[in-house]
């Protein structure tokens, strides 16, 4: 991003030559977003403790709270995301940014409980961000300029995940009401809304015809369907009516969406996408993905949490405590997903992935086994942060190989939702894991209820593992078998031709 426009030569097809000279400029303003959104998606992890205190909620109902804001999210990426395919990415970007900034207030601001679901709800426009920012300089810069610009707004993302925990942990110590230090990201997210308005061009509308609401309300009603279930899992069992009768509600309406995606001309989410070399198998990986990787958030900061005088486990920690033991994972995140290209070489992006899922596996079995000192914790959450990094690094490309070349767009927003699904259906699944293991009538689980939480984190990134080992068998593959057959075969060949020299065949001398 070297602030000067594109000449006409580098613009591609629809770009505007005209864009604006201080590219640089632009490009800093979705960094701003960037920081903040991932200042938000992380900063109320640490505070989960207080929140459940705050609003009289026990541990298994906290989870709702990262679940909440993941099935909206899964609802509005596509959504914003066709909306601005018609009408302008920018225009969408100020809407998502309003819809963040109004959840935010909400959250600080709630009163009950539900009211703070309400903005958790608004919140999900968070994960939209990415995806129309990445349009907007796709769309607006030659193709080297955004692919740096693309970096830059990942980096702010994953640098602002990194200051929400330790910057909103801080602020938890040094104030004592909860709902000022949850007006610290608010007041960010309000300052970012004025902002959207400077500087930023719109794209070019490029696609026709009309939004796909029937697509989406269909995907709605059938994620609330998903989360009215799952969530009466904690006080009714998965065998009682409740939970089942939205639950089949729930395969109803998703078989409804499938059959109106598939005959749709301009669907909301292109599910032809998911054709391809086995690629359904890595959806299926993507889903364990998002279990592990958001289904965990909430257990470990209220174990942390837990005093151990009255609880039995854990370690009585504030909620700066919490974000600092939980920052190790973050900068092992942050390492391997950044050294993922120079791992993928030696294993090829397979081999990563493997790699990847085990080391997730194994940190979430040491954290079950291993959880009696802050150390071990330590430990066991910097193994699992490695794997994440790599994961997030890999699936993407993987996905994307396995993909017919005409829908690799929609397959990495496929992606992303089929991980966000996953996460928010791990918040009702840990919900009732935690209840199971608490005593009637109380709030506090039993130590057992996190052992079985991070024993089920650890089963499904097995289930992963033998996902991607089954995806790479017969085909193109990256993965270490198959580097190590080639080169066995390799090896094979080599050995046979200095045999034939050796011997004077005559394949040798008419070489």
């Amino acid at each position: 991003m070297n602030g000067t426009p594109a000449s006409p030569d580098d613009a591609r097809p629809g770009q505007d030559p005209a864009a604006p000279a201080s590219v640089t400029a632009v490009v800093g303003l979705l960094v701003l977003f960037e920081l903040m959104s991932g200042f938000l998606q992380t900063g109320i992890t640490p505070l989960l403790p207080e929140l459940g205190e705050h609003h009289g909620i026990g541990d298994s109902t906290l989870n709702w709270i990262v679940s909440v804001q993941l099935l909206a999210g899964a609802v509005m990426v596509p959504v914003f995301g066709r909306l601005g395919d018609l009408y302008g990415h920018r225009r969408m970007l100020r809407l998502a940014i309003a819809a963040v900034a109004a959840g935010s207030l909400l959250v600080a601001l709630a009163p009950t409980f539900p009211v703070l679901l309400l903005g958790r709800v608004f919140q999900g426009a968070l994960v939209a961000l990415l995806p129309l920012e990445i349009a907007l300089v796709r769309d607006r810069l030659p193709v080297e300029h955004a692919r740096r610009a693309i970096a830059r707004l990942v980096g702010a993302l994953t640098l602002g995940g990194l200051l929400g925990a330790v910057v909103m942990g801080a602020a938890a110590k040094a104030v004592d009401s909860i709902q000022l230090v949850l007006l610290v990201p608010a007041l960010f997210a309000l300052l970012c809304v004025p902002v959207s308005f400077l500087f930023i061009p719109e794209s070019v509308p490029k696609a026709v015809g009309r939004p796909d609401w029937p697509g989406a309300a269909l995907l709605g009603l059938s994620l609330l369907s998903l989360l009215g279930g799952v969530s009466r899992v904690d006080h009714d069992g998965w065998t009682s009516a409740g939970v089942l009768l939205p639950l089949g509600l729930f395969a109803v309406l998703m078989s409804l969406w499938v059959r109106t995606e598939l005959r749709c001309p301009a669907p909301l989410v292109d599910l032809r996408a998911m054709k391809g070399r086995g690629v359904g198998r890595l959806y299926l990986v993507s889903f364990f993905f998002g279990v592990m990787y958001f289904g965990s958030q909430s257990p470990n900061a209220t174990f942390l949490a837990a005093d151990p005088t009255t609880d039995g486990y854990g370690f009585g920690l504030t909620a700066l405590d919490i974000s600092l033991v939980s920052l190790p994972g973050a900068v092992a995140a942050l390492f391997t997903s950044a050294c993922t290209a120079l791992i993928a070489r030696r294993l090829g992006y397979r081999g990563t992935l493997l790699a990847a899922f085990g080391l997730m596996a194994a940190g979430f079995l040491g954290l079950a086994c291993l959880h009696d000192s802050v150390g071990e914790m330590v430990i066991a959450v910097s193994v699992c942060g490695a794997g994440v990094g790599a994961a997030l690094g890999a699936m993407p490309t993987v996905i994307v190989e396995a993909t017919e070349p005409q829908h690799t767009g929609v397959a990495s927003a496929l992606y992303n939702n089929v991980k966000t699904v996953g996460g928010a259906v791990s918040g009702g699944v840990v919900a009732s894991l935690l209840a199971s293991h608490t005593k009637p009538g109380g709030t506090t689980p039993y130590e057992g209820g996190y052992t079985a939480v991070w024993l089920l984190c650890a089963v499904c990134g097995l289930c992963a593992i033998a996902a991607v080992a089954g995806h790479g068998r017969g085909g193109r593959t990256g993965s270490v078998l198959g580097v190590l057959g080639r080169r066995r075969t390799g090896w094979r060949a080599a050995t046979a031709a200095r045999r034939r020299r050796a011997a004077g065949s005559p394949e040798t001398s008419a070489g």
